[in-house]
């Protein structure tokens, strides 16, 4: 048996359907890279080593589940990274695929950590706290924001369904929901990837205030006159960040 992390952000999907329902929401070919992130006690993991012609690892941090996962997959020796997501290096070159019930208090940090290998990961599915999942689906509204343009810049995301507490083991205390995300095929034209960050950042950590404001150390003062710093950061586009990228200092 195995015991609950709480400090890990565990709980356990209990619910057969919905693993089957998230393994399919991942469109695989055969000869695929697929990396699944925290398989836990493997309640989708067994499903994603039943996929026939693709190579599977799974990254997983905690010894137990480790020895619990070896024990009770025998097909899963050899394939774990015994590492955080948050450490360890590409698990493949080329590129490869993204799966998983991502723990939820490292969620959004997983999602940067994705970002860093987009050039390799063309597709995510993962299941997020209902709350993390709109927030990085938001096209505007209050749960846009950072996550929301940083991940949408270079992903286009798919908000799949929804998942009940009653379907974990412990149940949590908040809802999630699994989303899709595609790479961009054609990337917005942004100066570079640091500029873009930082604009995106210091934009919405004064989310309230007119972007003039917040964003007087970015940008010349005679560029500052310009009407769109009349706005808020969450009146912005995607476009509209990327844009300003080619403007700043």
């Amino acid at each position: 048996m195995y015991t609950l992390k709480k400090s890990l952000g565990q709980h356990f999907l209990k619910d057969e359907n919905i693993c089957r329902k998230i393994v399919e929401s991942l469109p695989v070919i055969p000869g695929q890279q697929i990396v699944e992130v925290g398989p836990g006690a493997g309640a989708i993991t067994k499903y994603l080593l039943e996929i026939p012609d693709v190579q599977f690892k799974a990254v997983e941090l905690d010894a137990e589940k480790v020895q619990y996962l070896e024990k009770t997959y025998p097909a899963i020796q050899g394939k774990i990274i015994h590492e955080s997501i948050l450490d360890t290096p590409p698990p493949y070159e080329g590129q490869f695929l993204v799966i998983g019930n991502f723990p939820y208090n490292i969620s959004s940090q997983i999602m940067f950590r994705i970002l860093e290998w987009k050039q390799q990961v063309p597709l995510v599915v993962g299941m997020f706290q209902k709350e993390v999942a709109l927030r990085i689906a938001a096209t505007k509204g209050k749960e846009y924001g950072i996550l929301s343009v940083l991940i949408q810049a270079y992903y286009k995301v798919e908000y799949l369904f929804e998942v009940h507490e009653n379907c974990f083991n412990p149940p949590p205390k908040v809802k999630s929901a699994v989303i899709r995300l595609h790479r961009l095929e054609q990337s917005y034209d942004i100066a570079s990837e640091r500029k873009f960050f930082v604009l995106v950042k210091t934009a919405f950590g004064q989310r309230r205030k007119q972007l003039r404001n917040p964003l007087k150390p970015l940008f010349d003062k005679e560029f500052l006159q310009d009407s769109i710093f009349n706005k808020r950061a969450e009146e912005l586009s995607i476009a509209d960040f990327a844009a300003l990228t080619h403007k700043m200092i």
